[in-house]
């Protein structure tokens, strides 16, 4: 793990800190150790997880920097990309948002043996207002489509700040059906960044989303009504 790690970040332009291997390395012993008891990724092994977690979540870092910014992982899951980025920049403000106590809980553990200063947030994305207009940076790995994850997320980005989405290989397709969505919530499509996981054929992307204007105080909606009436 520690060859793929370093070799393939040196490949994607993500920077490692002294000690981050070493984290990462530690943080996939208890993501496994976990996933015998608890069904939180499908990834499973040294060299995938290295790969198509830990890489792909550390790509956010190739074209911008996270230090003393603030950021919030929308459906945090395991921890990616919140957990990987907090491991590879220390001096990023992160916030772990999840909807599942179990999920947050492990969370907790992992940052506590690992000593990361973290907000774990047991909430679902709609319902913490509280934070709203509060973060340089939200980002989403694998939860939903940009219309609707959009909804979920703009709402934290302060105005300047920028929503990162985490796709697949065309996310074209959900960016033609997430126009309305986004320019309806305070955004504006900055751009998407496409890139091959190394050792693989994967390509996957950033969905860069500015935040221009305030989003409307009726928005996010119910999860329900999201799901019935995406924007």
């Amino acid at each position: 793990m520690e060859e793929i790690l370093r070799s393939g970040a040196a490949e994607l332009g993500i920077p490692l800190r002294e000690g981050a291997v070493e984290q990462l390395i530690a943080y996939w012993h208890m993501l496994e150790e976990k996933n015998k008891v608890m069904n939180l990724t499908a990834i499973s092994g040294e060299s995938d997880c290295a790969r198509l977690h830990f890489l792909d979540c550390g790509a956010l870092l190739r074209s911008r920097s996270l230090a003393g910014k603030s950021l919030i992982d929308v459906g945090s899951g395991a921890g990616f990309p919140g957990l990987v980025l907090k491991i590879l920049e220390p001096e990023l403000e992160l916030t772990l948002l999840d909807s599942l106590g179990k999920r947050v809980e492990f969370q907790k553990e992992v940052c506590a043996a690992l000593g990361l200063e973290v907000r774990c947030l047991h909430q679902r994305a709609e319902e913490c207002a509280e934070l709203y207009g509060c973060f340089d940076f939200a980002t989403a790995r694998a939860v939903s489509r940009m219309n609707m994850l959009s909804e979920l997320c703009l709402p934290y980005v302060k105005k300047g700040g920028m929503f990162l989405a985490m796709k697949g290989p065309e996310p074209e397709e959900e960016l033609n059906e997430a126009g309305k969505a986004i320019r309806t919530l305070g955004g504006e499509l900055a751009g998407v960044e496409k890139y091959t996981l190394p050792g693989t054929d994967a390509v996957h992307s950033i969905v860069c989303v500015k935040k221009t204007a305030p989003t409307p105080p009726r928005y996010p909606r119910s999860w329900a009504k999201i799901k019935k009436s995406p924007l």
